[in-house]
């Protein structure tokens, strides 16, 4: 029996977190003994079936120190609890859990694969950092990238590393398209921050609203911004055709029966909730922005529509064309649903195991 572990910062409920989560699940259900090694728990967390090992590598009050003596006692913790899980095969994700993993398990026979899940420049922000990375991941075993943009961040010889996997859709967007009426909501998913840029798609829909009095604008998520911007919306007179009803758990049954789904942000990975929606054969716009996710999933105005980032004419440009026209919203959306057969969680996974198995060589792991 092959045993993996998974190193994350936590397990709190986001894009990255979900995506580790389902594959945890998947390698324990194939017969793995599986870990999941997190720096902290927080609140609002994914669930971890019975089965899979948690260990939190963050210091406790006992064995804290001096900030500097602090960083020594976390990479020697983490490589004790690597040293004694014996993974055949690490996975750790986002910034600086990368170099950790690397060398936290540096002369240990176990493998280790990184992945970069955000537009690489803004995972690897300093010009520190990102010589950091240009310079560990010669360490990695392998390094899993979301889209061929990302990937030529890395220079040649390491690009050579690289391998481009999907992310699972969860099970719970797995379905038969809906085809029954559609009342003209366009809706949004995600965290309300900078980077979301959800005041593009207010921007927009101010603009179009009076032409389709029908029509309103739902946001949902939570996070700093969301007061701001419902401040705004009532600045605006507009709390009755925008919403911000802030988390919810039934996204699959809001995104199904939408009108449209826009993704309005600055940056992107591989978008989860982009796949989603278009999975579910909702009409989708997005904006065309680094490091390339949304233009790999959506062929402009046949399957979706890409907009310039930031630019509140484009997306109130393709809402009108939607809006007015069922058909084409329809038609669009059909396209958008033969996206679900790519990202069938037992298609994906399975590709996830096979890069695994030869990243672990010899040692069969499922």
């Amino acid at each position: 029996m092959g045993s993996v572990a998974f190193y994350i910062g936590s397990l709190k409920k986001g894009g990255a977190e979900r995506v580790f989560v389902n594959l945890a699940t998947y390698f324990l259900e194939q017969g793995c003994n599986v870990t999941m090694v997190t720096q902290y728990k927080k609140e609002n967390e994914y669930e971890l079936p019975a089965g899979i090992r948690r260990v939190i590598s963050d210091l406790t009050p006992e064995e804290e120190g001096g900030r500097i003596a602090n960083l020594f006692r976390r990479y020697r913790k983490l490589r004790r609890i690597f040293r004694e899980i014996r993974a055949d095969v690490v996975l750790s994700t986002i910034g600086k859990n990368n170099f950790m993993a690397l060398l936290a398990n540096a002369f240990l026979p176990t493998k280790v694969v990184v992945s970069v899940v955000a537009e690489p420049t803004e995972e690897y922000p300093t010009k520190g950092m990102r010589l950091l990375a240009k310079t560990l991941f010669y360490a990695a075993d392998g390094i899993v990238m979301q889209t061929a943009d990302a990937v030529r961040f890395f220079q040649p010889s390491l690009q050579k590393k690289c391998v481009i996997l999907k992310n699972s859709l969860n099970p719970a967007f797995v379905r038969p398209r809906y085809e029954g009426d559609r009342p003209q909501d366009i809706v949004a998913v995600g965290r309300m921050d900078e980077n979301k840029n959800q005041r593009m798609a207010i921007r927009a829909f101010c603009k179009i609203a009076e032409r389709f009095p029908d029509a309103r604008l739902i946001l949902y998520g939570d996070g700093p911004l969301r007061r701001e911007l419902t401040e705004e919306v009532r600045s605006l007179d507009m709390s009755e055709r925008i919403l911000l009803p802030g988390r919810i758990t039934d996204v699959p049954e809001k995104l199904e029966k939408a009108y449209g789904f826009v993704l309005t942000s600055f940056t992107e990975g591989m978008p989860n909730t982009l796949i989603e929606a278009m999975s579910l054969g909702t009409a989708c716009i997005s904006t065309d922005c680094p490091c390339g996710g949304p233009k790999d999933l959506i062929r402009d105005g046949e399957n979706g529509f890409l907009v310039p980032v930031d630019d509140s004419d484009a997306l109130a440009d393709r809402l009108t064309k939607l809006l007015e026209n069922p058909d084409l919203m329809q038609q669009m959306g059909k396209n958008a649903a033969k996206l679900q057969a790519e990202y069938l969680p037992e298609k994906v996974n399975r590709e996830w195991a096979d890069y695994f198995q030869k990243i672990a060589g010899k040692k069969k792991l499922v």
